[in-house]
């Protein structure tokens, strides 16, 4: 019983890791969206609204930055590496009821991008495009300026998977996870909050974690 204790404990992760991979790989090719909704043994489950993701890797991924700023700037995977990093463990809530508690995220904190890009005034707020070429999401700027939003080139200390929104997504640490937007390719700042993709079908535009959506889960900070 021991051996097979051992050989569990040693086999877990590795079928955790096939699990996640076949699910976020049939994810992405199932227009149905069902396969989101199965569970896998990290506790997340696999969304998108796209019927299919292009993959983006260093040699073609882009990350745009313009709209009210002073200095528009197109930012490639490896400059995002070379900003400084910051990691933050929070716990990842789904409106819909999933938890995935204490979840390293590591990543450029969007203020930097935002200061690096000089906001003028008048700016109000930040819009998010993801290259799905579908989903977008908006913050106030005050939120955005937060020190716990992200942008995440690493999750649970390895680069973002394609399944997870990789290579850079957006972690909006104390908002329920729709606010975290996958697969993250333009931020413009705006004069006013422009509601996301889900917020224009119901959801709350602003989505703190026990305080919005009818829900009252425990805050993740």
């Amino acid at each position: 019983m021991l051996g097979l204790g051992a050989a569990g404990v040693l086999t877990a992760p590795y079928l955790q890791r096939g699990l996640e991979t076949f699910l976020g790989a049939a994810s992405d090719r199932d227009p149905t969206g069902l396969t989101g909704l199965l569970p896998n043994g990290s506790g997340f489950r696999y969304y998108s609204v796209a019927t299919s993701v292009p993959r983006k890797g260093p040699e073609d991924y882009r990350l745009t930055v313009d709209g009210l700023v002073d200095r528009p700037t197109t930012y490639t995977l490896d400059a995002l590496r070379k900003l400084p990093q910051t990691r933050l463990v929070r716990d990842v809530q789904c409106v819909t009821g999933w938890r995935v508690p204490d979840t390293p995220f590591e990543g450029v904190r969007l203020s930097r991008i935002l200061d690096a890009a000089g906001v003028r005034p008048g700016a109000k707020a930040v819009r998010f495009t993801c290259f799905d070429g579908t989903y977008t999401e908006s913050l106030t700027l005050e939120q955005a300026r937060r020190a716990d939003v992200l942008v995440a080139l690493k999750m649970q200390d390895k680069p973002v998977e394609h399944s997870h929104g990789g290579p850079v997504r957006l972690y909006v640490a104390p908002m329920y996870f729709y606010k975290s937007a996958k697969w993250l390719s333009g931020i413009s700042v705006t004069s006013d909050v422009r509601p996301g993709y889900w917020e224009e079908r119901g959801y709350d535009v602003d989505a703190w974690v026990g305080r919005s959506n009818g829900r009252a889960d425990t805050p993740t900070v």
